[in-house]
């Protein structure tokens, strides 16, 4: 099942964006550290053009740092983009922010006009937080749940900085097909966009092959299954998710599942990997390749029927 979520006030979102972007001297991308491809939204790239970004890989403690070390190398290859593994627990590291903001634009004057920074990031990636942090006061709106910030306000970080707060948007068609997935998995997705048992398989069928440990010390299966619905069975019964008849309950061993990757109970976790992402993108182009040409074939098979009527 192909998971998308775009509500109407995320298309503004974009076009405010748009518009004012011409003004910004550094924008500051928040990603989810667990998922840096699939929280990197596309669209960003031809907004921003080539002024400098900073992308914050936050809910770093949740991610595996070992990966998440492969993505700030395989990030910064682009010209004029710096990475930073960022987490709200560690004010220090968001703190980092602001001399960086400074680094990236020492080519200008900045006595003559302040540094205007703006900040995105997809839904519930946490920005609100780490604005609250970066600002010392409570200035954004914060919360669990995906799409709380409904439109942009200003906000000075200190006496050089200011800083453009965007609402969390996503883009209208999600692509390879496993981002939705992992998007739903982390948060991003509002609950209600999609099935937890079609996510938690998903999840299951990754963790299973990837984390086999995490899944061993948090449930105490031995040995792990490596399919899908297996493992959620395993879970499923070590957890007492069960309905009638001593069957799992695959509606509450799902929610159980999704919940505590959220969280991080299983441990620090990353979804995703550079080579990973690059077999997913070029499997999805195939894909999209071959539904091109069938219809281009059905089309072409169309008219000459229609010709042939005449």
């Amino acid at each position: 099942m192909a998971i998308n979520w775009f509500p109407g006030h995320m298309h503004k979102a974009r076009k405010d964006i748009a518009r004012i972007m011409s003004e910004v001297d550094v924008v500051i991308e928040v990603l989810d550290a667990r998922i840096p491809y699939s929280s990197e939204n596309p669209l960003v790239p031809n907004l921003r053009g080539t002024t400098p970004c900073i992308k914050l890989l936050n809910k770093a403690d949740l991610a595996d740092p070992e990966i998440t070390s492969v993505w700030v190398r395989h990030m910064e290859k682009e010209q004029g983009v710096k990475a930073l593994p960022v987490s709200a627990r560690q004010p220090a590291q968001i703190r980092q922010l602001l001399p960086m903001c400074r680094e990236l634009v020492a080519d200008r004057n900045t006595e003559a006009r302040n540094i205007q920074a703006m900040i995105m990031g997809i839904p519930n990636v946490g920005k609100s937080t780490l604005i609250n942090l970066l600002s010392g006061r409570k200035i954004a709106k914060t919360g669990d749940e995906a799409g709380v910030t409904k439109a942009q306000q200003r906000i000075r970080l200190d006496e050089r900085i200011v800083l453009t707060d965007t609402p969390g948007f996503l883009w209208p068609k999600l692509t390879p097909p496993e981002c939705g997935y992992r998007l739903a998995a982390t948060g991003a997705i509002k609950d209600t966009a999609f099935a937890y048992d079609d996510v938690a398989m998903f999840l299951a069928g990754y963790l299973g092959k990837r984390y086999p440990q995490a899944v061993q010390g948090r449930y105490g299966i031995d040995p792990v299954p490596d399919e899908d619905v297996a493992l959620l069975e395993a879970v499923g019964r070590a957890r007492a998710c069960l309905g009638r008849g001593g069957h799992v309950d695959f509606d509450k061993v799902s929610a159980l599942l999704v919940n505590e990757l959220r969280s991080g109970l299983l441990g620090p976790i990353s979804l995703e990997t550079p080579d990973m992402i690059e077999k997913e993108v070029a499997d999805a182009q195939r894909a999209a390749e071959i539904k091109a040409q069938q219809k281009a074939e059905r089309d072409a098979a169309r008219r000459a029927r229609a010709r042939k009527n005449r």
